[in-house]
């Protein structure tokens, strides 16, 4: 489903602090599975990760989704891609206080032009699926670590998108947490979501909900 080709990614190119996060990456991830990536800090993961979810381009090499190489694709084409096919789970969550978990949830279905009230009831299913109804008007400065991550996977899910992209998603969460999102990751799976994440939380490496593990060190694939 996801191919990336000989993709390389610089910051500062040409500058004295040029940094290459990735070296050089030859990868296919499989839809329908699960796919952890595994690696330090600086291992370039993240970076990987937006390169497949469409928010970064490589410097060079090429990125495919279902053949289609997307990696020169102007901006509004690269912005449809993301909104249609990719919900992502953001480390820190990335929710807008003051507002309520519900209005957070229906954010990126917005400038779909979808009716409100379709939107609305879209939301309010995905928090009724992840035991979330009761705090759907409370805003999101008041919820717990873990109900903040529940708004932020129902989020990820408002567009029904094909792949989920979540970036270290435990990282904030303690072992009991961790292990509630491990189970939504599998009713994701069993539903047929392509997952791609990073991790170097041996809960989430570790368990047989991950289909496949790749290990990254300095930009570079180690192991596949």
């Amino acid at each position: 489903m996801i191919e990336l080709l000989a993709v390389k990614k610089a910051f500062n190119q040409g500058r004295s602090n040029e940094y290459w996060a990735l070296n050089g990456i030859d990868l296919r991830i499989e839809a329908g599975r699960v796919t952890a990536l595994r690696g330090p800090s600086g291992s370039g993961k993240t970076t990987l990760l937006t390169l497949i979810g469409c928010l970064a381009r490589p410097t060079s090499g090429r990125v495919r989704l279902k053949g289609e190489d997307i990696s020169g694709l102007p901006e509004r084409f690269l912005t449809e891609i993301r909104r249609q096919t990719f919900g992502f789970i953001f480390q820190q969550f990335n929710l807008i206080k003051g507002l309520s978990a519900l209005e957070n949830v229906i954010l990126p279905a917005l400038p779909t032009g979808r009716p409100r009230r379709e939107l609305v009831a879209r939301a309010e299913a995905l928090l009724a699926q992840l035991q979330l109804s009761h705090r759907a008007a409370a805003r999101v400065e008041w919820l717990s670590g873990g109900e903040q991550q529940r708004v932020a996977i129902a989020r990820a899910l408002i567009n029904d998108p094909e792949v989920i992209v979540a970036d270290e998603p435990t990282a904030n969460l303690d072992t009991v947490l961790s292990g509630e999102f491990m189970v939504i990751l599998e009713s994701l799976s069993a539903a047929g979501k392509t997952v791609l994440l990073s991790s170097h939380d041996p809960l989430v490496v570790e368990s047989p909900v991950v289909h496949r593990v790749i290990a990254m060190r300095d930009g570079r694939l180690v192991d596949l």
